[in-house]
């Protein structure tokens, strides 16, 4: 056997130690030794730098395995939770899904889960979350003024016989000085929230019947429905009010335009001249005297009439049309039609018989100038308003 110098066989067992890609059989040939004879110098000379790499090496992929099986059971963990979360969560619900019950399931399961975790899955903002959570004291004292609220509220609304919506509520509350001043749409939604709203609904009819040939008087208003003084400019006309049996009644109305006052009106079974006149003549009485204002209607046969016409003279009143076949052109008596038979009417169709129908018209009418507040008027009623404004103008005087 030949025989290799000391320096020769270290050498040979560098180049092993030092080469982890060169496995012992590859070495001996390399090196043209017997491999039992390298594996004997490995013994002699060796470092045991090659095992202790193999070691390093295996214990770093069994601590990197052992690191991956922990990640996944945590990322299992995470799975179940946010299952059981979402489990949880939908029964909550109940097939609603709302902001504020997201909030309320996370403050009700705080202490099962985490805040954060549940803020995650539910798609929360856990500021958004936070913020609720401090504010929840603030919520319950303004249920309860909300709530005390609504009772003034009800109150009035039952009052006025559900007729008056959130701006005319809102006006009778700021009446009574033992309250601060509340707007009116604090007021629509609470009125909103207790399903409360004041009565609204349009009918459509027609009363204007005209006769070809009578003389057409000039439109002295031109659809400007204002005024500087009461007693100046005067709108009117007659709506039909159904009864059962097919029986109508008929109003005719004197409305003041600067104040929206129902100065005169006339209530009865035809539709005759007699009933304008008996309207007109209801205004003179009232204001006491109607020389040099302005009566303006549509082109009704009875406002075009010689009789109503010789009244209106007699009167000093000067008479007023719009065109024909207009109804903007008196669109503020209608607008009053059409409030008295919304209120008074309401779901129903037709009145039960002339003599109920007369009766609440009455009362309506006598409501209309003494308690309803009219927007018109700055939510007072047209009296009311006529004494402010007497009472300005007195003193500015």
């Amino acid at each position: 056997m030949p025989r290799y110098s000391e320096q020769f066989k270290r050498d040979a067992v560098a180049l092993y130690e030092n080469n982890e890609d060169l496995s012992l059989h590859a070495a001996s040939a390399e090196l043209g030794v017997n491999r039992s004879s390298l594996f004997s110098w490995l013994q002699q000379y060796g470092t045991g730098k090659r095992a202790r790499t193999k070691t390093l090496r295996d214990n770093a992929q069994a601590t990197t395995d052992s690191e991956r099986i922990r990640q996944l059971e945590k990322e299992v963990s995470k799975l179940r939770e946010e299952r059981d979360i979402l489990r949880k969560a939908a029964k909550c619900f109940a097939g609603r899904d709302t902001l504020v019950i997201r909030f309320q399931f996370v403050y009700d399961y705080r202490t099962e889960y985490s805040v954060k975790r549940m803020c995650h899955v539910l798609k929360l903002n856990r500021s958004s979350f936070y913020k609720w959570v401090n504010t929840r004291e603030k919520r319950r004292l303004k249920t309860c003024s909300d709530a005390l609220l609504g009772a003034r509220i009800k109150t009035i609304f039952d009052d006025e016989h559900g007729l008056y919506g959130a701006k005319r509520i809102a006006a009778s509350l700021n009446d009574d000085t033992d309250f601060p001043p509340i707007n009116h749409k604090k007021v629509a939604r609470i009125m909103k929230s207790m399903g409360l709203k004041g009565f609204s609904k349009r009918r459509r009819c027609i009363t204007t019947r005209r006769k070809p040939g009578h003389r057409v008087m000039p439109d002295l208003v031109g659809r400007k429905f204002t005024a500087d003084r009461p007693n100046h400019v005067y709108v009117g006309d007659i709506t039909y009010l159904p009864c059962k049996g097919g029986k109508n009644m008929y109003l005719a109305t004197v409305i003041d335009v600067y104040s929206r006052k129902l100065v005169g009106h006339a209530l009865a079974d035809h539709m005759r001249v007699s009933l304008v006149i008996e309207a007109l003549s209801h205004a003179r009485k009232v204001r006491g005297s109607l020389k040099g204002a302005i009566f303006h209607s549509d082109h009704g046969s009875v406002y075009t009439s010689q009789a109503f016409r010789e009244h209106c003279a007699v009167l000093g009143v000067r008479q007023s049309m719009g065109a024909v076949g207009t109804s903007a052109d008196n669109a503020l008596a209608e607008s009053f039609n059409a409030s008295l038979k919304r209120e008074v009417l309401r779901d129903r169709k037709v009145f039960d018989n002339p003599i109920i129908c007369r009766q609440e018209v009455f009362r309506w009418c006598m409501r209309y100038n003494t308690r309803r507040r009219h927007s018109w008027c700055n939510l007072l009623a047209p009296d009311a308003f006529e004494a402010l404004t007497s009472t300005t103008l007195t003193q500015a005087a």
